[in-house]
């Protein structure tokens, strides 16, 4: 219930800052504040990424140190799963900053 929870909190955040992230159009496009909006969007979007991404290694790491601390043969195993889901993690991170990259140089006011 809590991850259901959790995916439609983020559906919805991810409909309400496009909408104001993609809102200008025809001649509201070539009022500034469109452009300073866009740069808010997309700096609380990568704010958002990062932290979850941030959290997400930070619980990562500390399982596979805890899973070495209690069996010390087993790792070189979680050595190569914790590099391949730390790359997966940071991976979500990188899509974010294109996705932002896109929203700024998309320029409203040209």
């Amino acid at each position: 219930m809590r991850k259901l929870f959790t995916t439609l909190l983020a559906l919805v955040g991810i409909f309400a800052f496009a909408g104001i992230a993609f809102a200008a159009e025809g001649k509201a496009a070539m009022d500034p504040g469109a452009l300073g909006t866009t740069y808010m969007a997309a700096a609380i979007g990568m704010a958002i990424a990062a932290a979850g991404c941030g959290i997400a290694q930070g619980i990562g790491l500390k399982a596979a140190c805890e899973g070495t601390a209690r069996n010390p043969e087993a790792g070189g195993k979680l050595m190569v799963t914790l590099i391949l889901g730390l790359a997966f993690i940071e991976s979500l991170a990188i899509y974010s900053l294109v996705v932002n990259l896109i929203l700024l140089f998309i320029n409203p006011l040209a």
